[in-house]
């Protein structure tokens, strides 16, 4: 495929896939979908944009480390497993709570959610960590031999 096709394409659909990463994320708890399957999304979308570009240009479009991504997602996860045992309740029970909004309507949030929005972190820097590291052709960290 020519590379200018390639990029053209990649910048009209990273964001149509990247949004429907974010529904896949947001209906997940209610209904096929969640973190992980977002996550994935997300994934895809940057790899397509690896494949038109290059690492450098989409560790500049994501700017924050697979690493920090992942550890983040890690915290938001057990925050949100953690959060029901300020109440009393047991670890990693959902823990829900209701949000007025101005036009007169009631938002309930919950800590699937976040337990969601925590995986989706996690399998985006996880997923991104992967590819960059196989993209640049990273030597595993050995104290040892020289390469043969």
């Amino acid at each position: 495929m020519n590379a200018v096709v390639l990029r053209t394409v990649t910048r009209s659909m990273t964001p149509v896939l990247l949004q429907l990463s974010l529904v896949l994320l947001v209906r997940g708890h209610n209904a096929p979908g969640g973190g992980f399957v977002g996550g994935l999304m997300t994934s895809a979308a940057l790899i397509l944009y690896l494949f038109a570009y290059d690492v450098q240009t989409v560790r500049r479009l994501v700017r924050v480390p697979p690493v920090r991504l992942m550890a983040l997602g890690v915290l938001v996860v057990l925050g949100s497993a953690s959060l029901p045992l300020v109440t009393g309740k047991p670890f990693l029970r959902a823990a829900w709570t209701e949000v007025s909004l101005p036009w007169g309507e009631t938002l309930s949030l919950g800590t699937p959610m976040l337990f969601d929005v925590g995986v989706y972190l996690v399998v985006v820097g996880a997923t991104l960590g992967f590819i960059f590291a196989l993209e640049e052709g990273e030597a595993p960290q050995g104290g040892g031999k020289e390469d043969l």
